[in-house]
């Protein structure tokens, strides 16, 4: 029964319906303005990042892309952001921040892109980069784990006040394939490792690793029930005194 469990949130976690992150996007905010390029290189498709409103509330929005068609999912290297898409999320959300506009991040993605070109690129150092600057922009921020969520390309973008799961979604330091191929040179016992690593998302709830898990229902009817959670969540935001909210940001992150 654990092994059906965990494989019920390996494919529900790698779903297709879950990688088109620009769908979704709009869904949760149909006024969405996409904003592109990293002011240093060029773009990253594997990035999404822009503003957009909710319920009049202005709101900074940065989601991984998975991408739908084969070409698509090559250009955005199957979700895998490089280092110019880590440096676009963290231009505008830093743009926010000059606003005072709360920011939303949705994830998807295996981990960031670990290509010879991405680490000649800075890609490490972007991604300390994006850590360390998030936990000092001073608006809310909340993530959502829509997905996979892969270790240091995952984080780079949910350094946050509060991190969400959906229920068959996975937070991981590498891939279950990752851990078996390391662990016993076989990637098929993927199973078996993932039971080892915990990826179920209530027991990372149980370690305080993140605050929220939501049903996979409130990706139905357009997403209605997830719009009406996020709401909420920034409105009771606005009500925190910005140093507490850095102060319990940095004591989060501290504790791991």
């Amino acid at each position: 029964m654990a092994s059906d469990k965990i494989l019920a949130i390996m494919d529900g976690a790698r779903s297709d319906h879950k990688s088109n992150m620009h769908r979704l996007v709009i869904q949760l905010f149909p006024d969405f303005f996409e904003m592109h390029g990293d002011r240093t290189s060029s773009d990253d498709a594997a990035i999404i990042a822009g503003f957009a409103t909710i319920k009049g509330m202005s709101v900074c929005v940065i989601a991984t892309n998975k991408g739908q068609e084969l070409k698509e999912r090559m250009a955005t290297n199957f979700g895998s952001p490089l280092p110019q898409g880590y440096r676009k999320a963290l231009r505008v959300m830093k743009t926010a921040a000059k606003m005072s506009i709360p920011i939303v991040t949705l994830i998807n993605t295996p981990g960031a892109y670990p290509g010879a070109e991405a680490e000649k690129n800075g890609q490490g150092q972007v991604i300390a980069t994006n850590i360390s600057e998030m936990l000092q922009l001073k608006v809310p921020i909340l993530t959502i784990i829509i997905g996979e969520a892969g270790s240091g390309g995952a984080l780079a973008l949910a350094c946050s006040d509060e991190v969400w799961m959906l229920e068959h979604s996975m937070y991981t330091v590498l891939s279950p394939e990752g851990f078996a191929s390391i662990m016993w040179k076989d990637a098929k016992l993927a199973t078996k490792a993932a039971e080892i690593m915990h990826i179920e998302p209530e027991w990372l709830k149980k370690q305080g690793i993140v605050e929220l898990v939501l049903p996979e229902q409130v990706l139905e009817n357009q997403a209605e029930g997830l719009k009406e959670l996020i709401e909420q969540k920034l409105k009771k935001f606005q009500k925190i005194n910005l140093t507490d909210l850095l102060d319990k940001r940095h004591a989060r992150y501290r504790k791991f």
